[in-house]
């Protein structure tokens, strides 16, 4: 069985990536300090044996003797999902975001590099900026009004 860590497990797209990677057979542990997301997201997960939930801030390294599927199926892959990104959040907390973006992505690879792991760092639309056309074609660029 391949084991996978997804970051930012408990919100809404990272929650449902855990659901459906362990449908396809995966052993998912999540990682979320539930800054932004919610325990009641991960409620079907949890029902899978397979699964298991590591509350950590991921600007802490994420250390291998507190992650149960690892002991039992090593590290397949690290999937980066954490990182409040809704503009509602941003003038909040700008420095945590600023620092999941960052420092997290970093311990997030190393953790992956050492064990030859895939990594996967996911990002949103939120990066562009606010568009002058709704919605955009695969073809705008939005850098060009900055």
């Amino acid at each position: 069985m391949k084991h996978v860590i997804v970051t930012g497990g408990s919100g809404f797209i990272g929650s449902h990536l855990c659901d459906l990677l362990l449908t396809r057979g995966y052993a998912v542990t999540a990682v979320d300090n539930f800054v932004t997301g919610r325990p009641s997201n991960l409620d079907q997960a949890r029902k899978s044996p397979e699964f298991d939930f590591l509350e950590q801030d991921v600007c802490r390294p994420i250390e291998e003797t507190g992650l149960k599927l690892f002991k039992k199926y090593g590290l397949h892959g690290v999937l980066h999902f954490a990182c409040p990104a809704s503009p509602i959040d941003f003038e909040r907390i700008a420095m945590e975001i600023l620092k999941v973006d960052s420092i997290g992505t970093i311990h997030t690879v190393d953790l992956a590099l050492r064990h030859k792991a895939r990594y996967l760092l996911a990002s949103t639309s939120e990066i562009y900026g606010d568009p002058l056309e709704h919605p955009q074609k695969e073809e705008y660029l939005s850098l060009i009004h900055i």
